[in-house]
């Protein structure tokens, strides 16, 4: 007996598929080939199909699955006989939904006995062997032994005939009819849907051109695809410095390019992706019914009274609504018109022999001379310079390492912006070395490094020194302004027999002033130096840079000891260490008319001190006693010495409001 088993293939994931738009599309498919593709090094690539139709078209793109979203955001139809073309293509859900939504259901690869199961009720007609016919009950699984005491699980078909209810083991079924053509057409439908999603990783957009008569149009758009890269081949040992840069791609689209118009775009535009393809649902909130529920019973006292105004609730309540209608206006989308595709850039001129450059936009194009033809997932090399240009050979040394680098000087005369890439570099006909190279604009000098030179070592050494500049005194303030000086010695031992010409690179100090030597060139880091190295000798670049530091000092509150150190340091000029002098002197007299006060209070705070012991004796003794009469003379003679004492502190107070104010006075008017 025939087995049957029904094999259905079914991708879960969304895919693109018109199996059905196409059969309701009356317009033909037309090819249009691909004419230009425009590769960005911002990870993008630039498309376009141009051709000749005629009447209404319809044409269908590939585009992987990563690739959809930015086709459906920049894609560019430029049709001047067609006023309304369309864009159709199933959304990411659409398979496995229609699959679901028809009479047989196939979305999730079921078996046969699982599809006879779910048409039950349908009228069948099966070869059991011989013809049956009736209606579908079900599918019922029944246990069955075999000879070797195994058991197995079998599934039965139940059909109700007009014999009664009969049961059909399915591996006896080799054929079955539904008399419902409503399900043959679901099931053919279901089988040509799952027979255009195999490939998994392709989505389609069938675009519809409705027009009469025979015109040009034109389909662009942007889409994923791998940077461009650059490499570059120098010829030192050339009498003329041979310069040469190849550009590698990769046609990694669905898409073979068949002389195809290449161009090569240098820069970095902004570039995104905006997940457009997905059906997007916002979150709403759910509000129970309004109309629904009873309301409460109540009771309502009589009114007394004008009537409430209840119109004018329900008229604020319709200019709310009127409100928020005009917000919903005001967001709803416009229409977009799809500008015509861009036009290509002129070519501008250059020592150029295998591509064309110019200006694109603030980025700077490649065109390929010839047309391209490359095969889909083929990548390929293709030459986009070849010019002499000017090369001087030189070491560079960078302040770090036991030797300068090997390397060259080299000017951008190619009449082009070259991007960044790894330069090879030959001397005499073999490999020298691997350099790298930034973006490289057009008549810009650069240098390169290959390599080291093993016949050169370098040291370095760093001092530091501060040296007073100026110094001015104003109202009592000194300011000292000095230049603290930064210096590097560098030792290059040229061991060869042969003078080398080095080019030293500085690394700038912050906040500083080269002083020497003069720099032939800078760079926002650092300066750089032509030097020249002897044969079998020893050279030294002293590079110097300077910095001014500020200081500033109130000499007014200064204690003595400090404005004799700034009177007495070699940093201070002459005439500012005079006028220092003086003023220490000045602030000395202060002092010392300070102390004097502090003696004389001294000496006061000691005889009231006595005075007050003695007025203690006084009160015990009794002033009536002889030790009382004693203690009195004593408080006598204390306070007279206490009186004579007042009228020195007066005058030693008065000697030091004098000397302060000299003091004072003597550095507010000092200027110098």
């Amino acid at each position: 007996m025939k087995k049957i088993t029904v094999f259905i293939l079914f991708f879960a994931a969304a895919v693109s598929i018109f199996a059905q738009a196409i059969r309701e599309t009356s317009a033909p498919e037309t090819a249009l080939p691909l004419r230009r593709v425009v590769i960005l090094t911002s990870g993008v690539a630039f498309y376009e199909h141009s051709g000749t139709v005629t009447g209404a078209a319809r044409i269908e793109l590939p585009f992987r699955l990563e690739a959809i979203n930015d086709a459906l955001k920049t894609l560019i139809i430029n049709d001047p006989g067609t006023a309304n073309p369309s864009v159709i293509y199933q959304s990411e859900n659409t398979l496995f939904e229609t699959l679901r939504s028809l009479t047989i259901d196939l979305s999730d690869s079921p078996d046969f006995a699982t599809i006879l199961s779910r048409l039950r009720g349908a009228e069948v007609e099966i070869l059991a062997p011989t013809a049956f016919t009736g209606r579908i009950i079900g599918i019922e699984y029944r246990v069955s032994s075999a000879a070797n005491f195994s058991h197995t699980v079998e599934p039965w078909l139940l059909l109700n005939t007009n014999q009664g209810f009969r049961a059909f083991n399915l591996k006896d079924v080799s054929a079955v009819n539904f008399k419902d053509s409503a399900i043959e057409q679901d099931l053919n439908r279901s089988l040509d849907l799952i027979a255009a999603s195999r490939n998994l990783f392709t989505r389609q957009l069938q675009i519809n051109l409705p027009g009469t008569g025979r015109r040009d149009v034109s389909i662009s758009y942007v889409i994923p695809s791998p940077i461009w890269k650059v490499s570059y081949r120098l010829d030192l040992g050339a009498s003329e410095p041979l310069f040469q840069g190849w550009a590698i791609i990769d046609n990694d689209s669905d898409t073979d390019w068949v002389n195809v118009q290449l161009s090569l775009v240098a820069g970095r535009p902004t570039s995104f992706i905006q997940p457009l393809y997905p059906p997007f649902f916002v979150r709403r909130p759910v509000l129970p019914l309004a109309i629904a529920g009873t309301a409460e019973a109540l009771t309502h006292d009589r009114a007394f009274g004008a009537p409430a105004p209840a119109m004018a609730m329900r008229r604020q309540a319709a200019e709310d609504s009127e409100f928020m209608a005009e917000i919903e206006m005001d967001f709803a989308p416009r229409s977009l018109m799809m500008g015509p595709a861009a036009t290509e850039g002129a070519v501008a001129g250059g020592v150029i022999q295998t591509a064309a450059g110019a200006d694109a936009g603030g980025q700077f194009e490649f065109t390929i001379r010839h047309p391209v033809t490359l095969n889909r997932r083929m990548s390929a090399m293709l030459p986009l310079v070849e010019s002499t240009i000017e090369a001087r050979r030189t070491l560079i040394f960078s302040g770090t390492g036991r030797h300068p680098r090997l390397g060259a000087e080299i000017t951008n005369n190619t009449g082009m912006r070259l991007p960044a890439g790894p330069i090879t570099v030959y001397d005499g006909g073999i490999y020298a070395g691997s350099a790298l190279i930034e973006f490289w604009n057009e008549g810009e000098n650069r240098l390169i490094s290959f390599g080291e030179d093993l016949s050169v070592t370098a040291s370095s050494d760093d001092t530091n020194a501060r040296e007073v500049n100026t110094v001015t005194v104003t109202r009592g303030v000194m300011t000292i302004n000095r230049h603290l000086s930064f210096i590097r010695n560098y030792t290059f031992i040229n061991s060869s027999a042969d003078s080398k010409a080095l080019i030293l690179e500085h690394n700038r100090t912050p906040q500083t002033t080269l002083i020497s030597p003069s720099a032939s060139e800078q760079t926002p880091t650092a300066y750089r130096f032509n030097v020249t190295l002897e044969p079998n000798r020893e050279t030294i670049v002293t590079v110097t840079e300077r910095r001014p530091v500020s200081e500033t000092v109130a000499l007014l509150p200064l204690r003595p000891d400090a404005l004799l150190r700034f009177s007495t340091s070699h940093e201070i000029p002459a005439h500012v260490q005079q006028a220092l002098t003086r003023a220490v002197a000045l602030r000395q007299a202060v002092d010392s008319a300070e102390a004097a006060v502090r003696e004389i209070e001294t000496q006061r705070n000691l005889l009231v001190a006595d005075q007050d012991r003695t007025r203690r004796n006084l009160e015990a003794a009794g002033n009536q006693t002889q030790q009382g009469q004693e203690f009195l003379r004593r408080l006598v003679a204390l306070d007279s010495e206490i009186d004579a004492l007042a009228g020195r502190l007066e005058t030693a107070n008065a000697n030091v409001r004098t000397a302060r104010t000299a003091f004072e006075n003597y550095l507010n008017t000092l200027n110098l």
